[in-house]
């Protein structure tokens, strides 16, 4: 969602997403497992990491081409991954160990009794439950914010800037620091789930943060519709819904023998299922570019 702030409101080409998530993540972490500091500073300290990381790359990079955006950012998503695995860091950031176990107090608040709940195939531990509600409570939160901010005059001078910056600017809006704005805020959001996800596996490894990333965010973009509310949410529930289904449905057909070892073997299902679902995406772009949500008119409006 905050990818869809920058790229499908703001057209802002951001390859370096998942940096902001890496120092949300590890602000939440180093404070609390490194610093012994309490949980509601390391979400404040992975907020304000954030912002900086935005100020650091919008700064010189926002008043010239997309094009320096995109490299700015996807380089600086991957020196950032480099430096927190450094040997250097390593006191601080745990290295290419990364660490752990740093989301206790989130899981003493949780007020489901322990146990398994659902029914049939959908059953989830309480702790399971927990993180889930918080989740979606995150996504609905956010979901209102941009659905309020994107039909504020602010929202409408971004989606200006995104279909024609010139014209924006020669109406007299500082385009520079709408842009700025819209970075910082997409930003933020990145690290916001960046946080969420390091709480739900208790864990912080750099090597989770590498640049595909940012590209499998673009998938779900892509697939939901950029520039709407629910096309990132919708997307991504689609994405790993069909990457489950198809490497539940290949790894069976290869054991009922429906599919030759030979042919495929149990090892390769992961890279068969993303291939097919590249397949699958090609397809999409070739026929609805504008993704399941998305509007043509629109995408034919902001040249994307």
């Amino acid at each position: 969602m905050g990818l869809n702030l920058h790229f499908g409101y703001t057209g802002l080409l951001n390859f370096g997403q998942v940096g902001f998530m890496l120092v949300g993540g590890y602000g939440l972490a180093i404070t609390v497992s490194t610093y012994n500091g309490p949980m509601w500073l390391g979400v404040l300290g992975g907020i304000a990491c954030a912002i900086v990381l935005a100020l650091l790359l919008g700064l010189p990079t926002l008043r010239l081409r997309a094009d320096y955006l995109a490299i700015t950012t996807i380089a600086a998503g991957e020196a950032l991954r480099l430096f927190y695995r450094s040997s250097w860091a390593e006191p601080v950031t745990g290295g290419v160990f990364g660490l752990q176990r740093f989301a206790n107090d989130f899981y003493a608040l949780n007020p489901i009794e322990p146990g398994t709940y659902g029914g049939w195939l959908v059953r989830f531990s309480s702790r399971d439950l927990w993180v889930m509600i918080i989740g979606w409570a995150l996504v609905l939160v956010v979901g209102i914010l941009l659905a309020l901010l994107i039909h504020s005059p602010w929202g409408r001078v971004i989606r200006s800037i995104r279909e024609d910056e010139v014209a924006a600017r020669s109406l007299g809006k500082n385009v520079y620091v709408y842009k700025m704005q819209s970075l910082v805020l997409g930003g933020v959001i990145g690290a916001v789930a960046g946080m969420m996800q390091a709480i739900q596996v208790q864990s912080v490894n750099p090597d989770n943060y590498d640049p595909g990333v940012t590209f499998f965010l673009y998938t779900l973009l892509v697939l939901g519709g950029a520039g709407r509310i629910l096309g990132p949410v919708v997307g991504s529930i689609l994405f790993w819904f069909v990457l489950s289904f198809l490497d539940s449905a290949l790894r069976q057909a290869i054991d009922a023998e429906y599919i030759s070892p030979d042919l495929i073997s149990t090892s390769e299902v992961g890279a068969v299922r993303f291939a097919l679902v590249g397949v699958a995406l090609i397809l999409l772009v070739a026929f609805r570019p504008q993704g399941i949500l998305g509007s043509r008119k629109e995408m034919l409006l902001s040249g994307r």
